[in-house]
């Protein structure tokens, strides 16, 4: 399986932030290297729990029941679409 494609980044955070994460980290049994798959974790997390929050803001004055019928047919459309994909591959 190919590596996926990564870029560098350059960050500027406190001392005090850098020194937590290298202590949690090593108590982990982890190492330097390791910096880089935890930040990139925590940053798809805060984008997830980001997007989370906003849908929950926008859906708020949804009945349930209606917001469960939503959620319902956009799962069936997604379902047809990639059931008619996978039968045009074949």
């Amino acid at each position: 399986m190919p590596e996926p494609a990564t870029t560098r980044l350059t960050i500027t955070w406190s001392k005090d932030a850098d020194f937590a994460l290298r202590s949690f980290l090593g108590a982990q049994g982890m190492k330097k290297g390791d910096i880089s798959k935890f930040v990139e974790e925590a940053v798809r997390w805060r984008i997830f729990h980001q997007t989370v929050r906003e849908a929950r803001e926008a859906f708020a004055d949804v009945p349930p029941d209606n917001l469960q019928d939503l959620i319902d047919e956009a799962v069936e459309d997604v379902r047809a679409k990639r059931y008619r994909e996978r039968a045009e591959r074949s």
